[in-house]
């Protein structure tokens, strides 16, 4: 009961849901609730919270199930538009649906704590909680840092816009906004990371800021791991582009 309490206050935070609707208008939360509420699919959803692409078979070791109970629950999953489904070959790869849904789960990881959860929150993993991808963006607590030093520097507008000061900053590590492919996704957009409590940098900006940060070598993607580990140079780097 309790996760599924969270599983609905989560839910109630996610782009999916309207406040202005009504009862009627409103989407069925207890649909994806029934989705995402069981610890094999979860445990498959958070394996793809790297952005990455995974086969029926690798899901199935992620979630400690047969490959054919995967498969039925990978079904649901993409019926749900809570994952999509590419085919190569003879292969078929699940991803998440997009951003919105790595963010409903950063959201869940952090409802999803006991009523009197332990002063530590989210993943023991040292190297995870300093940093990690969160679908294409920096999370952790140096995607936290990162946030809240564009928002106290005044790099950030209180809409989220981009000042003048932000380009100037964005440009010293060769990032142009006019370069950034056009999408319906927002430019800048807090997420809500799970072991930090404090909202992180997501949408095209965060992206962007990731890619630039491993082309530049200041870091890079540990294989088979949402770790992003920073070299003793880039993180010195890192904090010296912070200010």
């Amino acid at each position: 009961m309790a996760f599924l309490t969270a599983l609905l206050l989560a839910i109630a935070t996610y782009e999916w849901f309207d406040y202005g609707r009504t009862m009627k208008e409103s989407p069925d939360i207890t649909r994806v609730a029934a989705l995402v509420a069981d610890p094999a699919r979860g445990a498959m959803l958070i394996a793809l919270m790297d952005g990455r692409a995974l086969t029926a078979s690798e899901l199935a070791g992620r979630g400690g199930i047969t490959k054919q109970t995967a498969s039925s629950h990978l079904a649901k999953l993409v019926d749900g538009e809570v994952l999509v489904v590419e085919a190569q070959g003879r292969h078929r790869y699940f991803r998440l649906a997009g951003p919105h849904v790595a963010a409903l789960l950063e959201a869940l990881m952090v409802f999803s704590s006991d009523a009197a959860p332990p002063v530590r929150t989210g993943p023991r993993d040292p190297a995870l909680r300093k940093s990690r991808i969160c679908y294409d963006h920096l999370a952790g607590e140096m995607g936290v840092k990162l946030f809240e030093r564009m928002q106290e520097d005044q790099w950030l507008a209180d809409d989220l816009t981009v000042t003048d000061q932000g380009r100037d900053k964005l440009s010293q590590i060769g990032i142009n906004l006019e370069d950034l492919p056009l999408s319906n996704r927002p430019l800048c957009r807090g997420c809500l990371d799970w072991s930090q409590r404090h909202q992180h940098l997501a949408g095209r900006m965060g992206k962007a800021i990731l890619d630039r940060l491993l082309i530049l070598s200041w870091a890079r993607r540990l294989p088979d791991s949402r770790i992003i580990s920073f070299s003793p140079e880039g993180e010195r780097r890192f904090n010296a582009w912070l200010g």
